[in-house]
């Protein structure tokens, strides 16, 4: 039982990093992992001479490269990216765009890879960051295709990331059911000022979904929104190479699907 406690209060303060919180001092890992400083002290010293956190030179700690080799043996960081990689590259070819490849993780889509735009702006969407599926093009195309259980607990206390963030849950109805009709998602502004997004599914067998993959477009001088002929465009660009991607992923553990 005490080797158990000892691992349960390490995991804690490694689950104190999230995107928002990359480094973190001694007496932040401590808070946000609920211990006292006294034995955040000692188990962060025991894991910074494992290799899974490091110290930077002004005292901060971030999360060491033992975690990063470690997270390369997981198989959503290694067959499905090998897998969708040269998808993502034919819808950036195509569009120009930002393209992403995201996966559902409970109510939140999980980023597990992207391909940058060089005028884009920055984005919330970055790799390993997750987003409320309310909130996004990519988490929509999930949520749509998600089981009504999930959509309802989606969409019991949806989180406002923007002043555009769609909250209200009729709306949020209106927009999935818009989603299943027209075969993609479109969302302006609810996860990052300035920016629009449109993604589909990636069909697995019996009417699944594996992933979604999403164009991300906008920078300073972008209204934020796209037009229908623009959006028809994308649309096919992206069902075109999530269709390849469903087929090529059906050939593998994948077809399961986490969704």
């Amino acid at each position: 039982m005490q080797g158990r406690a000892v691992t349960s209060r390490a995991l804690r303060l490694l689950g104190a990093f999230d995107a928002e919180h990359p480094r973190l001092r001694l007496s932040a890992l401590a808070r946000r992992g609920g211990l006292p400083l006294s034995t955040a002290h000692r188990l962060v010293a025991e894991l910074e001479e494992w290799g899974a956190l490091d110290r930077e030179p002004d005292g901060a700690y971030v999360v060491g490269r033992r975690i990063w080799q470690l997270a390369l043996l997981a198989p959503i960081h290694g067959e499905l990216r090998e897998i969708a990689m040269p998808y993502l590259e034919d819808v950036h070819r195509a569009t120009g765009e930002n393209v992403h490849l995201a996966i559902r993780d409970g109510g939140h889509s999980l980023y597990i890879e992207r391909i940058w735009s060089r005028a884009s702006v920055p984005l919330e969407s970055k790799v390993g960051r997750r987003l409320p599926l309310h909130a996004t093009a990519a988490g929509k195309a999930l949520l749509a295709a998600a089981a009504p259980e999930v959509v309802e607990a989606a969409l019991a206390a949806p989180e406002r990331l923007t002043p555009h963030t769609v909250t209200d849950p009729a709306a949020l109805r209106r927009d999935l059911a818009e989603v299943r009709s027209r075969g993609y998602a479109y969302s302006a502004g609810e996860a990052t000022p300035g920016t629009w997004s449109i993604a589909v599914g990636v069909p697995g067998p019996l009417r699944t979904t594996l992933a979604s993959l999403a164009v991300v477009a906008g920078g300073p001088d972008d209204p934020g929104t796209a037009t229908g002929p623009e959006l028809r465009r994308l649309a096919a660009v992206l069902m075109v190479a999530a269709s390849a991607l469903g087929r090529e992923l059906g050939k593998t553990a994948w077809s399961r699907g986490p969704v």
